[in-house]
């Protein structure tokens, strides 16, 4: 039994993925499938007799159906006369059935189309939203770009092909097995000779498939690009390089659309040699079956008509395998990254918090990307609720390190974390994130509304805007909030364009403090900006001061002055711990660095 699971995701990967968000989804709709091609068959061998009224006779007989011929004996035992009118009505009546089967099918079909779109969608956003930061840093921005927009189409596209491929084939499957029942000879020569054409078109299909994943390739590099023009669009403007850099992305655009037009050259070349390459294999078995095995047209009559059928959906079958071969790279990414997310899932523990209430403790915390980059070295460390703290120190000395494991977002790979006495591994990091407010040196601010902005879009009710007014004053920007044209209304443009360093920063606060917080993490949130503009700032901090636990990364030290302790780090490690005047008194590399900043 695993042998054949294996076999079957090795050789049927596709219709594994696809399973694994429509289960019995899928074989409802092939099964339709089926009926509508049984039923089609049926009545199509209704023709037969029917054709046999053409020289006058007023009854219809069995001659010609082989192993179908149940269908009018069956109508003789009902009690059924095989008259014209008893033949049409059969006939119409397996057709009126199709067309409610079809109907049923296509309707079907597309409702299991628009859920497979809604699902994968649904869970790359749930599993990207819990990928683990760790595996977030390390991943190609370009390609989750390019994965979530544009492939997820072309994903679409190749589900589409896919089951329409299969759909061709069981249609195909049908009627060559109607075929076999009313003359096999006949459709065993035509099935060869349609196996020998099928493999005659293996190479383009092979080389369509390397153009679709090249393709796919290009794509994630282009969307890359295409996230920094936009990211450093200031930069290039200023420093004349937009145009250079341009260059680099018109080069991947004629990459995309040369891979492009290779696809389709090869979709022509199949379109154009697929039905005479057909028709060719039938006229040359009517011709055999005539000639040398001197069979009359009367008998391949009925097996001519499904054949025809069968055609039909042998160049659909062809054709919708070709364009699913263009976009199987997409699936293969698609499915490569599904793949990714699921493995770089965050891991949660069973404890739940409902807040931060008495202490966080940091027990001999090492911490480092490989064995050759140390950032963290047996580090300790007990912050109380509501102290506010600041961490100072050179570049490189770990300050940005120790608050991204303090959120939970880095794993301590030594010694422990914990928080009012609970491990952090044992911990739901959710519920603890969700009492973090965490604000960088570049706020984000979203291209809404200011409500919308620090409410994270809720429910504008009566209590919401209450709670948005406060936090406003909390974080002193109710003044300059009330001056704007529209107030709580004011669109704020795409990352905050209309406002200055400081509003953005203030309106970041605004929404951490509405989110009902025990703690916020400042990292480097002053560094960018005016002396003025810091003022403000500080105030404000100082305003929350002993609300919150606040826990602030600075080098500009005029903003933590009256922090409650200062820990100034060097090289992965807490070298010293006091109050400012302290610290500037015992510790000589702080002190230099204020008077290089002349607080």
């Amino acid at each position: 039994m695993n042998l054949f699971k294996k076999l079957f995701r090795k050789y049927f990967s596709h219709f594994t993925y696809f399973y694994r968000y429509l289960k019995s989804k899928i074989f409802i709709t092939l099964g339709l499938t089926v009926l509508v091609g049984t039923l089609d068959g049926l009545g199509l061998a209704m023709f037969l007799p029917l054709l046999e009224m053409v020289d006058g006779s007023t009854e219809a007989s069995a001659k010609g159906l082989g192993n179908l011929q149940f269908l009018v004996t069956g109508l003789s035992k009902l009690g059924l006369p095989l008259t014209l009118a008893t033949v049409l009505s059969v006939m119409l009546f397996f057709f009126i059935l199709k067309g409610g089967a079809k109907f049923c099918e296509g309707y079907y079909r597309i409702s299991v189309q628009q859920f497979f779109i809604k699902s994968l969608r649904i869970d790359c956003l749930r599993k990207l939203g819990r990928f683990d930061y760790q595996e977030f840093v390390k991943a190609d921005v370009g390609r989750i770009q390019n994965t979530l927009s544009g492939e997820t189409g072309r994903v679409v596209q190749a589900y589409r092909y896919y089951f329409e491929t299969m759909q061709a084939i069981i249609m195909l499957s049908v009627y060559v097995v109607l075929a076999y029942l009313s003359n096999p000879q006949f459709a065993l020569l035509v099935t060869l000779g349609g196996v020998v054409s099928n493999l005659l078109f293996s190479r383009i299909y092979g080389l369509t498939k390397s153009t679709s994943r090249k393709i796919t390739q290009v794509s994630h590099k282009y969307q890359g690009l295409l996230i920094q023009k936009v990211a450093f669009f200031k930069y290039l403007r200023a420093t004349g390089q937009s145009r250079n850099y341009e260059k680099k992305l018109v080069q991947e655009v004629e990459n995309i659309e040369d891979n492009n037009r290779r696809i389709g050259f090869y979709n022509s070349l199949l379109a154009a040699v697929r039905e005479p390459m057909v028709m060719i294999i039938v006229v040359a078995v009517i011709l055999v079956q005539v000639k040398f095995f001197g069979q009359s047209l009367g008998l391949m009559i009925l097996s001519l008509l499904f054949f025809y059928r069968a055609l039909n959906y042998v160049i659909q079958f062809q054709n919708t395998w070709n364009h699913f071969l263009n976009v199987s790279g997409s699936l293969e990414n698609m499915t490569a990254f599904t793949e990714e997310l699921k493995a770089g899932q965050e891991k949660q523990g069973p404890l739940m918090i409902e807040g931060f209430k008495e202490k966080m403790e940091l027990q001999q915390v090492a911490y480092q990307y490989s064995p050759e980059a140390k950032i963290l070295h047996n580090l300790s460390l007990t912050i109380q609720k509501n102290e506010t703290i600041a961490f100072v120190g050179e570049s490189g000395s770990g300050k940005t390190t120790l608050i991204n494991m303090v959120a939970g977002l880095l794993p301590a790979t030594k010694g422990m974390l914990k928080i009012d006495g609970i491990p952090y591994p044992e911990l739901n990091k959710t519920s603890l994130q969700q009492r973090i407010g965490y604000i960088t040196q570049e706020p984000v601010i979203f291209n809404d509304s200011v409500f919308n902005n620090v409410s994270f879009w809720d429910e504008p009710s009566e209590e919401n805007i209450r709670k948005f007014y406060e936090v406003l004053k909390l974080a002193s920007s109710y003044d300059y909030v009330m001056a704007l044209p529209e107030e709580k209304e004011t669109v704020l443009g795409s990352n905050g364009v209309n406002l200055s360093g400081g509003q953005r920063q203030r309106i970041a606060i605004a929404r951490e403090l509405y989110k009902d917080i025990d703690i916020l993490i400042m990292d480097e949130a002053t560094s960018a900006l005016d002396s003025e503009t810091e003022k403000n700032i500080q105030q404000a901090i100082e305003y929350l001061h002993g609300r919150y636990t606040i826990l602030i990364v600075a080098h500009r030290l005029s903003t933590i002055k009256n922090a409650d302790r200062i820990v100034f780090m060097k090289s992965g490690n807490v070298e010293s711990i006091d109050t400012f005047s302290n610290l500037v008194q015992k510790n000589e590399g702080f002190r230099r660095m204020v008077e290089l900043q002349e607080v």
